[in-house]
């Protein structure tokens, strides 16, 4: 029985979830103060942190995190779950399901949701380098001797980061909660102290002051957008995170405690800025007392490994989501908790992001320098979310249109203003982020378009089902125990390994099988609807798989649940037969010729179908086929 919404156990579990949430969720906006105020005062398109400058970017700070976090994504974007899942995928899912365009409307809707999906992967690079080494970079102001060992230690704890991935995070995750609350604690603490000295700082929640602030900068002023930026960044983590610990957690965990401490902390800074504007080389780390240094870059280094982990854990989540929903080659994935079924590890995206992070961290040096690359890629990954929920909310929410140019001025407005800020850190490094998400982009879609390619190409040459049925009656195919399973895409058609087997070991099994698995737009299949079985005749019949985009593929276990349907299995008496095809790209009509290789390549490489469906090796055979795209 359930416990009440306001019984003590209902109240004990949504503590936990919260601390949860509070280690993972929150890591990288919270790290921000690291950075963000030094790159407004000390960054490339820095200001004097006269009075007025000050209470202009701390109110700009203070409405961008009203505006973006608070109203968009912790109580806007939240409505937007996909059956409680959240992320730019899911959320792309949701919207071409109840999509009433056109055709071609629905290709552009797909293709800037997989290009927001692209560009988490360049976020995803640079938040670890910029994170660690931020943190990192405190030793220098507790003593400069250290300053030759910055980068060998941050490149010493990102690779023990990484290394780690394999043995899974659940042990280590226990200690997340209580630590980024205690890091919270004492960015609310540091705040607090700093500006009791300066209370004016308060008079920033005054929007007039980010008025003022252009007023009197102009261009410069608008260029400062880019560094106040970085307040907000980690913001669409809260939307990715929604299935893994629901909406009420993350809303709890920002309104009573992330956003009080870091707002309590920027306006800390702002206060030490007013009485010593020297500090504007790093006033986070000179806000504490010196005693207090060496323990703050211990506490900022390991709040900074929780903020990558948070986001190692979700380019894991998204690769694995894009290869179910077809965006993706099959890929290794492997589970790192019997007991939470988001707790995975994919080698490849793992040791890809850290050579990635490695060369922006010798690449760019010191964090500022990354500052300067830092944003572009999360402001229109946000833009993007913005057009998908809006698309959402006129045709399954049925907004009007007043209510939607609301939203536009409330969002995509703010965001584009920031978006333009940005543009210009693209001769900085931007183009960085920007190169990998157009990378990544082009490696989905060649995939997604090859194997829509290579599934017609399979068709032209297949057998229709009825005429291979038909054959079976004949009598002139010899029929052997045992029960054959084939995979295939074409519902229509008969796969080419069953033909295969047939041309070459002149046998039928006794019972066949041919099976589809597809995904589904949604999170997760229940295991009473995950296959349907059809009966065709002649002791042949199809199996319907399917899955959730969130879910990982197990066809034993499908054949498991097929006995409720008068199906059953004995693994030791069932061989699965796998088409292994080697493609020729070719000047037929279809894709360009170096899409064709590289979707050749791709193929050739994708992890191999036993692995990906968890199908025992002893249970397989494979037959080799080509196919000229």
């Amino acid at each position: 029985m359930n416990a009440s919404l306001d019984s003590p156990a209902h109240n004990n579990n949504l503590a936990a979830i919260t601390l949860a949430a509070v280690g993972v969720v929150y890591g990288d906006i919270g790290t921000s103060p690291l950075y963000a105020m030094r790159e407004c005062f000390g960054g490339s398109h820095a200001l004097a942190p006269t009075h007025d400058n000050v209470l202009g970017v701390l109110s700009l700070i203070f409405w961008a995190l009203i505006l973006v976090i608070s109203v968009k994504y912790v109580t806007f974007m939240m409505r937007a779950d996909n059956r409680g899942e959240g992320g730019i995928l899911a959320l792309l899912a949701l919207t071409t399901s109840n999509f009433k365009g056109t055709a071609q409307q629905r290709a552009w809707l797909i293709g800037l949701g997989i290009f927001g999906a692209s560009l988490f992967y360049g976020d995803g690079v640079i938040t670890p380098a910029i994170s660690v080494l931020s943190a990192v970079e405190g030793l220098h102001i507790a003593t400069p001797m250290l300053d030759d060992y910055v980068i060998p230690i941050t490149l010493v704890i990102l690779l023990a980061l990484f290394l780690i991935q394999a043995r899974g995070t659940a042990r280590i995750g226990i200690a997340f909660g209580p630590i980024m609350v205690l890091w919270f604690a004492t960015l609310a603490l540091l705040g607090l102290v700093n500006m009791a000295q300066a209370p004016e700082v308060l008079a920033a929640f005054d929007p007039g002051y980010a008025v003022h602030f252009f007023a009197v900068n102009h261009w410069s002023g608008f260029l400062v957008l880019g560094a106040v930026f970085l307040a907000v960044t980690g913001g669409e983590a809260l939307y990715a995170d929604m299935g893994h610990f629901g909406k009420q957690p993350i809303r709890l965990a920002w309104f009573t405690l992330v956003l009080p401490a870091i707002l309590l902390n920027y306006l800390g800074q702002g206060a030490l800025l007013l009485r010593d504007p020297a500090t504007v080389a790093n006033p986070f780390y000179l806000m504490a007392p010196s005693w207090m240094l060496y323990p703050m870059v211990i506490l900022a280094t390991m709040a900074t490994v929780i903020a990558s982990q948070a986001v190692i854990s979700g380019v894991f989540s998204v690769t694995r989501q894009a290869a179910q929903l077809g965006y993706c080659p099959r890929i290794a994935i492997r589970h790192t908790s019997e007991q939470a079924i988001g707790q995975i590890y994919v080698p490849a995206a793992n040791w890809a992001l850290l050579l990635a992070v490695i060369g922006l961290v010798l690449g760019f040096h010191n964090s500022s320098n990354l500052a300067s690359a830092y944003g572009i890629a999360v402001t229109i990954a946000m833009a993007i979310d913005t057009l998908l929920v809006l698309a959402l909310a006129r045709m399954v929410w049925n907004w009007g249109w007043f209510r939607l140019g609301l939203a536009v001025m409330a969002f995509l407005l703010v965001e584009l203003a920031f978006l333009s800020a940005n543009a210009l850190k693209i001769g900085h490094g931007g183009w960085i982020t920007l190169l990998i998400a157009a990378a990544i982009f082009t490696l989905m879609i060649t995939w997604k378009d090859g194997r829509a390619l290579l599934d017609q190409r399979l068709r032209e040459n297949a057998m229709p089902l009825n005429v291979f049925l038909q054959s079976l009656t004949q009598g002139s195919t010899l029929r052997v125990p045992g029960t054959a399973v084939f995979l295939t895409s074409n519902s229509g058609g008969v796969p080419n390994a069953l033909l295969h087997n047939m041309k070459h070991n002149k046998v039928v099994h006794e019972r066949l099988v041919l099976m589809t698995v597809t995904t589904e737009e949604i999170p997760r299949v229940a295991d009473q609807n995950r296959v349907t079985v059809h009966d065709l005749g002649h002791n042949a019949w199809r199996i319907v798989v399917r899955y959730g985009f969130a879910e990982n593929p197990d066809l034993p276990h499908a054949l498991a649940l097929c006995e409720p349907q008068g199906l059953s299995f004995e693994m030791m008496d069932t061989t699965f037969f796998l088409g292994r095809a080697t493609l020729i790209p070719t000047n037929r009509p279809g894709m360009a010729l170096w899409r064709e290789k590289l979707f050749a390549s791709l193929f050739r490489n994708a992890t191999r179908p036993m692995d990906f469906f968890r199908i025992p090796y002893n249970r397989v055979v494979e037959l080799g086929t080509q196919v000229e795209l």
